[in-house]
């Protein structure tokens, strides 16, 4: 983006800096959540980072879902087919590649303790009960779809209707159900509001004082709520969900301003491999350092596996992309040699 919050065009696709900012910090904390509890559950006892994971909870996920929203109104009347192409089976692909890839790790464990054919009924039933950390990738098109199906409805009763489910905090047990339930107002919000989330950030940008200002006095209420233990109350849950998303949107807003932290706009136009791949690096670190004991403090070891979460995913991308290169590179190599030679009489006279 320019100085006057134009987007820039990378390659062929418009992106918007404080967007890019805005879902780095969200998947580094997604990433933390799961590498601290993951390191305190393992290792029976909690460490620093646990403070850093609570204040986020309350709008961790609700940002992300508002920022998924933002973009719908540019495709929303688009013919089903492209829509569904678009929105539905890129994300089913994604889905379906990484649950069999995640699945493959874990299968040997699954089997030492069920048996081979239960841990391949829990494959299938991972295509319905979403597996593990992939459950935001299942539950996307999903959105997507329900939002296009009602378009036509009057967008006060569909608000309405998701924000008291979100407020009822369902807890069925089933992941799509109650995950539907508490996220759905975030992402129909950032669809509804689209246009007034970008001129919030405009007005983010052009006044940096007052936005500062506004983020200290969200970061000690947040923080207070959280400590008194009343974060996840009906209404305040959604109160502080929508509070945490502005606040990260005008962080963002912020950092694109001042093109600090270029590392985390980096993270955020990758967001999707990060979320995708993190969970071997995490794991493995996570092992090593519980296992080896050559660190003690839970809090530092919390903080190394979040970073190796990220920066491994990263790196397992670019290896990929990598692999991916040099198998079409030896095809094109392999083609060339098999391609005939062009016949003399073929060739143009000197």
């Amino acid at each position: 983006m320019t100085a006057n919050g134009t987007p820039q065009t990378v390659g062929t696709v418009a992106r918007i800096d404080w967007v890019d900012y805005a879902k780095g910090i969200c998947i580094i904390m997604v990433v933390m959540m799961h590498s601290v509890l993951g390191v305190e559950l393992a290792a029976g006892e909690t460490g620093f980072m646990h403070a850093v994971v609570a204040f986020a909870k309350p709008f961790r996920m609700p940002d992300f879902f508002l920022i998924s929203g933002l973009f719908l109104p540019l495709v929303i009347d688009r013919d089903w087919r492209t829509y569904l192409d678009r929105k539905v089976v890129h994300f089913a692909y994604f889905y379906a590649l990484w649950v069999t890839i995640q699945f493959g790790f874990k299968a040997p464990a699954f089997a030492a303790t069920g048996g081979w054919p239960h841990a391949g009924y829990l494959y299938l039933e991972s295509f319905i009960e979403p597996f593990g950390t992939l459950w935001f990738i299942y539950l996307l098109p999903i959105f997507f779809v329900v939002i296009k199906l009602t378009r036509k409805v009057p967008a006060p009763v569909i608000w309405g209707i998701a924000a008291g489910l979100e407020m009822t905090h369902i807890a069925t047990g089933w992941t799509m159900i109650d995950e539907f339930c508490a996220r759905f107002v975030y992402i129909y919000s950032g669809y509804l509001f689209a246009r007034y989330i970008f001129a919030l950030s405009e007005r983010a940008r052009s006044q940096p004082l007052i936005a500062i200002a506004g983020l200290l006095a969200w970061a000690v209420i947040n923080q207070g709520l959280v400590s008194l233990g009343v974060s996840e109350w009906p209404v305040i849950s959604l109160l502080l969900g929508y509070a945490g998303a502005v606040a990260i949107i005008i962080a963002g807003t912020l950092l694109a301003r001042a093109q600090l932290l270029n590392a985390l706009r980096f993270c955020g136009e990758h967001s999707i491999v990060i979320y995708l791949a993190f969970f071997l690096p995490m794991a493995a670190t996570r092992t090593v350092l519980l296992k080896t004991g050559v660190i003690a403090d839970i809090g530092t070891i919390s903080l190394l596996v979040t970073i190796a979460g990220v920066l491994g995913a990263l790196a397992i991308w670019r290896l990929a992309l990598s692999f991916g290169g040099a198998i079409q590179n030896a095809i094109g190599r392999s083609n060339k040699k098999r391609a005939p030679k062009p016949r003399a009489a073929l060739q143009p006279a000197e």
